[in-house]
C-alpha cells in the first residue's frame, strides 16, 4: 500500500504513528514538512481529502497561532492557509495519506483506520501504553451494561437516541473498557466511561478518553461535557475544568443524565474538543 506521512520527528504523536505504520509492514514515504512544507495546492488537497475544516487542522500549542491573531473567526480559509504556508509549524501533525483515505492522526490511534491490517502482535507507544482500537457497540450489549452496573453508572437510558457507545481493546484484542457520548449539535455529553479493572493505573484511561473525544470530534462536536461524582481529578488531568450548571447549554442540562440519573451533587466539567 502506498503511504505518505507528513511527519515532525520532534512530536511524540507523529513518532508513534510512524512506528505503527512500519510495524504494520508499510514503508511510508516520510515528508518532514517543517523542512519541506507542502505547496498551497497540496495543502489544500490534504485538508479537503481529510474531510476537515481548515481551522481544525491548525495547531495551536507551541506555535505563533495567537501572536498572529489566528483565533479571529473572520479570517478566511485562504488567509489561514497562507499563515500555515508561512509558518509550517501551524500545520497539525501527522497527516497520513493512504489509498484508504487521508487523516490527521491525533491521537496516534487514529491511524489504525487507515491500515489494511493491524499488526498481530502488541505494540506500545513511546509512553508505554497500547494502541487502542474502538468498536461501536449497541447500548444494550450485555457485557457493556454489566460493566456500567458494576461501576455504579446509569443504564436506564442506553437505548435512547443521540447516543454512541464503544468497546475499546488493544491491537490483539485485549479488552480495555467502554465509553460513549450523547451528541447535541456541537456539544457532546461524555458518559459511560469504564476502564477494565485489570487495566487501571496504567495510563490507559487517558488514552481511551482521547480516542473517545476524537470520535466525538469527527461527529461534529467541539465542546465536551460530563458529570461525575468521584472522578473529577482524572478528567481534570485530561483538560476538563469544573463548570457551574448555568454555563451549560439547555441540551446538556435536559439530558436524562443531568436531569435525574446522575446525583444532583455530581460535578459538571467541560473542555473544548481539539486535535
Amino acid at each position: 500500500m502506498s503511504v505518505t506521512i507528513y511527519h515532525n520527528p520532534d512530536c511524540g504523536t507523529s513518532r508513534n504513528v510512524l512506528a505503527l505504520l512500519r510495524e504494520a509492514g508499510e514503508n511510508p514515504h516520510v515528508i518532514e514538512y517543517l523542512q519541506h512544507p507542502p505547496d498551497r495546492a497540496t495543502l489544500e488537497r490534504l485538508i479537503a481529502d481529510s474531510g476537515m475544516a481548515v481551522r481544525d487542522v491548525l495547531r495551536i500549542k507551541g506555535t505563533p497561532y495567537r501572536e498572529l491573531g489566528l483565533d479571529d473567526p473572520a479570517l478566511s480559509d485562504a488567509q489561514l492557509i497562507s499563515a500555515m504556508l508561512a509558518h509550517p509549524i501551524l500545520i497539525n501533525r501527522p497527516i497520513v495519506v493512504t489509498p484508504r483515505g487521508t487523516r490527521l492522526c491525533r491521537p496516534s490511534d487514529a491511524v489504525i483506520e487507515l491500515l489494511d491490517a493491524v499488526p498481530k502482535h502488541e505494540i506500545l507507544k513511546e509512553e508505554g501504553t497500547p494502541f487502542i482500537v474502538a468498536r461501536a457497540i449497541p447500548g444494550d450489549e450485555a457485557a457493556f451494561t454489566q460493566a456500567l452496573h458494576d461501576a455504579g453508572l446509569p443504564t436506564d437510558d442506553l437505548s435512547d437516541p443521540h447516543r454512541v457507545f464503544f468497546s475499546f481493546s488493544t491491537l490483539t484484542g485485549v479488552h480495555l473498557g467502554y465509553g460513549g457520548f450523547e451528541q447535541y449539535g456541537s456539544d457532546a455529553l461524555v458518559r459511560s466511561v469504564v476502564v477494565e479493572r485489570a487495566q487501571r493505573g496504567k495510563g490507559i484511561g487517558r488514552n481511551l478518553l482521547a480516542v473517545l473525544l476524537r470520535a466525538a470530534f469527527d461527529a461534529g462536536a467541539r465542546t465536551a461535557w460530563l458529570l461525575t461524582t468521584s472522578e473529577a481529578a482524572f478528567f481534570e488531568k485530561a483538560g476538563f475544568r469544573q463548570s457551574s450548571r448555568d454555563t451549560a447549554p439547555a441540551t446538556i442540562l435536559t439530558t436524562r443524565q443531568a436531569a435525574g440519573l446522575c446525583p444532583s451533587g455530581a460535578t459538571l466539567l467541560t473542555r473544548a474538543i481539539t486535535l
